[in-house]
């Protein structure tokens, strides 16, 4: 997957110009730098994507139509369940992380565009999983789904505020679970066959 785009490239991904894509790097709008010792400007991917996503400019062409998700999850068989019924939409990338460690090192290097994650894993709360994702500005599009069999009110309410877009209740029915996935990320759901 390329990470850096020459401003050829980004014109091509963004249905526009070279000469707007040059225009917008040279006005600050769009960030980059330029190769040193010549004028060849270059965006990275991040900077890219983000360009896109503020000036309304469909992203799919960047992500080759491939949303990431991330599963963060102890529990094998359901992470087996979510990830299957996410891989019968060919539109994910799936990846998984066990505890709140691996899934705090595997958000910064995956940029997935939503996690759904277990509130209770073994080494970290699941609030404290999205008060880091909440306060990395680079993160602000991930969306996050928290799962848990906990009922108690004030504990989603408290999730919320940490930055969970969405709660559901263990168990649930992962249908449903996709269908929340593609709401939260406007994308269509796809019927079943």
């Amino acid at each position: 997957m390329k990470t850096v785009f020459t401003t050829g490239e980004a014109a091509k991904i963004c249905k526009v110009s070279q000469q707007t894509i040059i225009r917008c790097f040279d006005s600050g709008q769009l960030k980059g730098f330029r190769v040193p010792g010549s004028r060849f400007r270059r965006i990275p991917r991040d900077i890219l994507y983000k360009f896109m996503k503020e000036n309304g400019i469909p992203t799919d062409a960047l992500e080759s139509g491939r949303r990431k998700a991330l599963i963060v999850d102890d529990d094998e068989e359901l992470v087996e369940l979510i990830r299957d019924a996410l891989e019968l939409d060919s539109r994910f990338e799936i990846r998984v992380a066990n505890n709140g460690f691996d899934a705090g090192m595997m958000v910064k290097e995956y940029h997935p565009d939503i996690i759904v994650l277990d509130v209770m894993l073994p080494d970290i709360n699941g609030k404290e999983v999205c008060h880091r994702v909440r306060s990395d500005s680079t993160l602000d599009d991930v969306k996050i789904i928290c799962i848990s069999g906990m009922v108690e009110a004030d504990k989603i309410q408290e999730l919320m505020k940490a930055g969970s877009n969405e709660f559901m209740q263990k168990p649930f029915e992962v249908e449903k679970l996709v269908e929340h996935v593609c709401r939260l990320l406007d994308m269509e759901p796809v019927e079943a066959a």
